[in-house]
């Protein structure tokens, strides 16, 4: 890279940090480190929301597959998200920003104490964080991999330093900090894409290849579906994604929790539902257009910034570079935060008496040393990525099987159709779901199709028949469930005193 990528990259690490710095002085409350004390404005919501649910693996693993198969990747990767983003914020945004705004509730898994019970709780809360370690750590190695291809960065300080910027600012700043870099990031990615976009086009003959490139390339490549993704998955992955971004990926609940009212949360949430309809087409383009521009390279998995190197000059390639690292960064500082609510609210006092005594002070210690911890222990496990199976084989395969039996007792625990649903079916479902996974991928060695679908479609089905033959509906439950389920007319954005759930 030329000097000038070198001091676009520096200025975008110093501006996050800045940003860092100064949500600083808004954080006073373990409120405000974990849902920005319920102030968050409805744009600012909603683009947080987009920008922390993808990340450097769209530029790296979803460019090889965007390479090698076409457009099926936006239509399994990106629209099933839309899709699945638009359902809620009809079914769960406004759900999640009452558990803040009349429980009093500061984590996405705080509530389900009371819900189900403490064991319950604390079987989704431990699986779930060991699975966000992984999963952020296949984050970590895929923009380390397009800075190895950019500037022949290793590996491993490739990941030390995306990973030592984002742990400065998530710690120092907490939600706000996450909001506000996402959308500093939001503008610098736009930009990025752009000028990406507007050199292929060039590339291509001008803006007539929107519509020209397509017949030029494998018909395959225009196919929605292919032998491996297919309509299943396709299918499957609108299900896993539903339940996924609207709350199974913990910190994109909280963008919800941290709406001021409900109509704000889902405000928030049918535009970033736009953003991954439209957005990702800007994004992809260049990807599609690929295999026309680069044809027969050996890794798949760099086309996207082989593209950048090779046909941008110095500066914009920095500019591309900053746009990539904002996406990484955005998923990450607002998981980190997620999991550190977790731990913090949900975890720690069942472990460790002393906990449920902290002052505000204390608590926000807590959440900042927990936080550090979470995050250089998943940079220590990207290190070991390739051994894992890589980064597509973790995301896709891994994740979106796995987060599946997590979601569906967290998500539908929120719904009073499934009120009759308690501990018992939670856990069953829970467990069912897993052993599917390992089963089918482990035992079978079964296809993709299989794998992504069968544990969340074993977790819905024991969730919802226990439930159905064996009740467990209480007046706790019931409570709860009639409290999160008011009309927006009625409702007050304050919590009501000393409602707070207990962990």
């Amino acid at each position: 890279m030329h000097l000038l990528d070198w001091i676009m990259v520096s200025a975008y690490f110093v501006l996050m940090v800045a940003i860092g710095f100064w949500s600083h002085s808004r954080i006073s409350t373990v409120s405000d480190f974990f849902t920005a004390g319920g102030k968050m404005p409805w744009w600012l919501a909603g683009i947080s929301h987009h920008m922390s649910g993808y990340s450097a693996v769209l530029f790296v693993a979803y460019a090889g597959v965007a390479y090698t198969d076409g457009i099926t990747v936006y239509f399994w990767g990106m629209a099933s998200i839309g899709i699945g983003v638009g359902i809620g914020s009809w079914l769960f945004a406004a759900r999640w920003n009452r558990l803040r705004s009349k429980l009093g509730v500061s984590s996405p898994l705080e509530y389900l104490a009371k819900r189900y019970n403490v064991p319950t709780q604390q079987a989704l809360a431990w699986s779930g964080s060991l699975l966000k370690i992984f999963d952020i750590a296949a984050k970590w190695f895929a923009v380390a991999t397009i800075l190895n291809v950019f500037a022949g960065v290793p590996y491993t300080w490739g990941i030390i330093i995306t990973g030592t910027i984002t742990l400065i600012y998530c710690t120092v700043g907490g939600l706000w900090a996450d909001a506000l870099t996402d959308f500093g990031q939001f503008v610098i990615q736009a930009i990025a894409a752009i000028v990406m976009l507007w050199v292929v086009l060039a590339k291509l003959g001008g803006i007539s290849g929107l519509w020209t490139m397509w017949g030029k390339l494998p018909p395959a490549h225009l196919n929605p579906t292919t032998a491996k993704f297919t309509t299943i998955v396709l299918l499957v992955y609108v299900l896993v994604k539903t339940l996924e971004y609207n709350g199974g990926m913990w910190n994109l609940a909280q963008r919800y929790m941290a709406a001021p009212n409900t109509h704000e949360a889902k405000r928030g949430a049918r535009l970033s539902s736009v953003l991954y309809l439209l957005w990702p087409l800007v994004m992809m383009f260049p990807m599609f257009a690929a295999p026309l521009l680069i044809p027969g390279i050996k890794n798949p998995n760099n086309a996207y910034a082989i593209m950048t190197t090779t046909f941008l000059p110095p500066g914009l390639i920095g500019l591309v570079l900053a746009g990539i690292f904002s996406h990484t960064m955005a998923m990450v500082s607002s998981d980190a935060n997620a999991i550190s609510a977790v731990i913090t609210r949900d975890m720690m006092p069942v472990l460790w008496k002393k906990a449920r005594r902290f002052t505000e002070a204390q608590g926000l210690l807590a959440a900042r040393v927990t936080t550090v911890v979470f995050v250089v222990l998943t940079m220590i496990v990207a290190t070991q990525a390739p051994k894992l199976g890589g980064v597509l084989t973790i995301v896709v395969q891994w994740v979106a099987a796995l987060m599946g039996p997590i979601s569906v007792p967290l998500l539908l625990g929120l719904l009073p159709w499934f009120r009759r649903s308690g501990s018992r079916a939670a856990l069953i479902s829970w467990a069912g779901g897993l052993l599917a996974y390992a089963l089918a991928y482990y035992g079978f060695n079964a296809s993709l199709a299989v794998t992504v679908s069968l544990p969340i479609l074993v977790s819905l089905a024991l969730y919802i028949g226990l439930g159905a033959l064996l009740p467990e509906r209480n007046a706790v439950t019931d409570e709860i469930i009639d409290t999160i389920d008011q009309a927006d007319e009625v409702e007050s954005d304050k919590p009501k005193e000393g409602s707070a759930v207990p962990a």
